[in-house]
């Protein structure tokens, strides 16, 4: 049998001695893992991304990063600027150029004038006096000419002078006379009866007949071009 221990107060004891608190066992130590001989190696031949953006870049892959992010900002600014502007042409307005002598004195050949198309879409049809772009399924070109029959009504023709219902039409707008006679005729549902303003260099409802409100594409209501002619249309 061992001898007893003595205790701190010189009396004997058979109870182990106590451990600290915080101490490990002796076989809970381990050694560090030896160095990795391949560790360096490794990192040699695989630099990470801050080392690799350090070295230099080849001037013709420079020029190439910068011509494709110059092309993908290109394509970011023109595509939906295309895309807006196809879609103010088709559904809200657009420029077109007067060709010809027919709207004389008050339209001139090459003038241009913007073409409003929201309004005979969404609130009314086509009002006498309005200046409109037809569109003839025959015809090539567009045709701009002014309204001057309405759906329903009678209309003549006649000595360079124009009779709704019999009844002398009062034009506020400037008019050269002449040309062909017409009716007295009745201008069938959802058709006009169009005019040029310079009556006797006009080919108009006069020769073709009244016009579908389906044909006309808007109201020219302002030009814009050439200066001395920018305003509002009458």
């Amino acid at each position: 049998m061992a001898a007893p221990t003595a205790g701190p107060s010189g009396t004997a004891s058979d109870r182990p001695a106590k451990r600290c608190k915080g101490t490990s066992s002796p076989l809970s130590w381990r050694p560090w893992p030896p160095p990795d001989p391949n560790r360096k190696k490794y990192a040699m031949e695989h630099p990470t991304d801050t080392e690799s953006s350090s070295a230099p870049v080849p001037p013709g892959r420079r020029l190439a990063r910068w011509l494709l992010r110059t092309l993908g900002e290109t394509i970011e600014t023109v595509i939906p600027a295309v895309l807006i502007a196809l879609l103010i042409n088709l559904f809200l307005a657009q420029a077109t150029q007067v060709l010809g002598q027919s709207m004389e004195p008050n339209l001139h050949t090459t003038q241009r004038v913007v073409v409003e198309k929201v309004t005979y879409r969404l609130f009314h049809g086509p009002r006498r006096g309005d200046i409109v772009i037809i569109d003839m399924p025959d015809r090539d070109e567009l045709l701009i000419k002014r309204v001057i029959g309405l759906p329903g009504e009678t209309v003549e023709v006649r000595a360079g002078q124009v009779y709704i219902e019999g009844r002398l039409l009062d034009e506020p707008w400037d008019v050269n006379s002449g040309g062909p006679s017409y009716g007295p005729a009745v201008i069938p549902p959802l058709y006009v009866f169009v005019l040029g303003d310079n009556r006797g260099a006009s080919n108009d409802s006069r020769s073709f007949g009244p016009v579908p409100i389906d044909h006309i594409i808007g109201h020219a209501w302002f030009s814009y071009w050439p200066p001395e002619y920018a305003g509002p249309l009458k």
